[in-house]
């Protein structure tokens, strides 16, 4: 079927006008001639043209001089695809318009048929156009939505990489300390996959009991165990069709963890207590905050399950190591729980954004927005000032924080501080970097490639 759209023909002519205005409207167009580009010039300004075909030699303002006044007046995202009738004299006249953004141009006389053509193009590219600017709006509007907020490289390419994966089927596993964010990006995921419109159903395997975490995510039959006095459905077949979430991964029990790989392998379990196979059309999403490598070479993790996982690893840095983006987030957050609470909150204080982006922020995104939520419903002003985050979040310090209690992850956050401000001070320079750290410079490219440093 052929794109159609609104046509805006110009020419001075009046018999050509008619010609070719009849012949685009049988082609489903419609179609407003205009014998004069000064009044063409006003009907682009109020928008809606998807094509502007316009002659060049006429009286007044000529075509390219209409071409040169919308492109230096009318927003590109707001202009119409051009294509410009020209006479063979003018034909340097139809280049400089392409120059200028004109699509094509048709030299007269030319033939009814090369015209429709060329319109029902540029018709095409203006929808594709549209389309594309539309996406990305969505894409931007979908993703606050769901909190991912950020235009530092490294959400860049989360961001990136979740709306490839999102057009998939694959397996997801989402890496990243607490409070960075992964059910958020779990959620995105989902919500623009061809499996949108069927449930997204969640689990958190830590807050399970490992006794129940089987039944839960698999069902049971009535007598399987003492107290399942009924048929349950599992979080697996419930999300039929759709995606499962399994937050907390790492922590699953040994026990289940060859089920939940049959699952991933075969698409198929069967519930508790149960000797019918079910089967299972799924996508799996996994997220944790722990080193799955680790565990799998502390015998503590399936190594198969761990490959069967990690199809699409997508990994969510803290928020020390993307301090750039720690104001446009505070910005996000101050706007959000203002509209929520009704506190008119009209700026920031000088000096509020800078606090913050020195604070260490352990607890990543969501600690920052709880603080930004608490300065928020107790101030008292309209203006959020350093005190307000101070009394909430003390101490605002440039010493960056423990990010925990966990001794393994203050290990990893010191080799990453140190090689970090090593290489601040070597500025950039390996080997320097290397001789400060008192290690060998392929020691130093070791540690650059564990903490994704090389390109930071």
């Amino acid at each position: 079927m052929t794109t159609t759209g609104l046509i805006l023909l110009v020419d001075d002519e009046e018999k050509i006008l008619k010609t070719l205005g009849r012949a685009l409207r049988d082609e489903g167009h419609r179609v407003v001639e205009r014998g004069d580009a000064r009044e063409a010039r006003s009907l682009i300004a109020e928008g809606g043209v998807d094509v502007l075909v316009v002659d060049n030699l006429m009286p007044g303002l000529t075509g390219l001089e209409l071409i040169r006044d919308i492109v230096a007046t009318v927003p590109e995202p707001d202009r119409p695809q051009i294509v410009m009738m020209t006479a063979h004299a003018t034909v340097n006249d139809a280049i400089e318009a392409m120059k200028l953004g004109a699509l094509d141009f048709l030299q007269k006389p030319f033939e009814i048929e090369h015209l429709l053509v060329t319109v029902s193009r540029a018709v095409e590219h203006q929808r594709l156009r549209t389309q594309h600017r539309y996406l990305l709006t969505e894409r931007d509007e979908e993703f606050n939505h769901y909190g991912i907020v950020g235009r530092s490289r490294l959400m860049q390419d989360v961001i990136h990489r979740a709306e490839r994966v999102a057009e998939t089927r694959s397996t997801v596993l989402i890496t990243g300390e607490t409070g960075t964010g992964k059910e958020l990006v779990a959620r995105a995921i989902h919500d623009r996959s061809a499996q949108r419109h069927m449930p997204l159903i969640k689990i958190n395997c830590a807050a399970i009991p490992e006794t129940l975490l089987e039944s839960e995510l698999f069902g049971h039959v009535r007598g399987a165990f003492t107290g399942a006095t009924t048929n349950k459905k599992g979080r697996f077949a419930l999300a039929n069709g759709g995606s499962i979430f399994l937050d907390e991964i790492g922590i699953m029990p040994s026990a289940v963890q060859p089920k939940l790989l049959r699952v991933l392998q075969e698409r198929e379990f069967e519930p508790l207590g149960s000797e019918r196979t079910e089967r299972v059309d799924v996508r799996v999403i996994a997220a944790t905050n722990r080193d799955l490598r680790q565990l799998v070479g502390e015998g503590r993790f399936q190594e198969d399950l761990f490959y069967r996982l990690n199809v699409i690893p997508v990994h969510l840095p803290p928020l020390r190591d993307r301090r750039e983006d720690i104001p446009v987030l505070a910005e996000h957050f101050i706007a959000k729980h203002a509209q929520r609470t009704g506190k008119p909150i009209d700026r920031v204080e000088d000096g509020v954004l800078a606090a913050l982006q020195q604070y260490g922020w352990p607890g990543n995104v969501r600690e920052l927005e709880n603080t930004i939520e608490r300065a928020v419903v107790l101030s008292n002003n309209r203006v959020l000032t350093v005190n307000d985050i101070s009394i909430l979040a003390p101490p605002v310090s440039t010493t960056p924080a423990l990010p925990a209690l966990h001794l393994h992850q203050n290990l990893e956050w010191a080799e990453r501080e140190t090689v970090r401000q090593a290489l601040e001070q070597a500025r950039g320079v390996k080997k320097d970097a290397a001789e400060l750290m008192g290690i060998s410079q392929r020691a130093l490219s070791y540690y650059l490639a564990k903490y994704r440093l090389e390109n930071g």
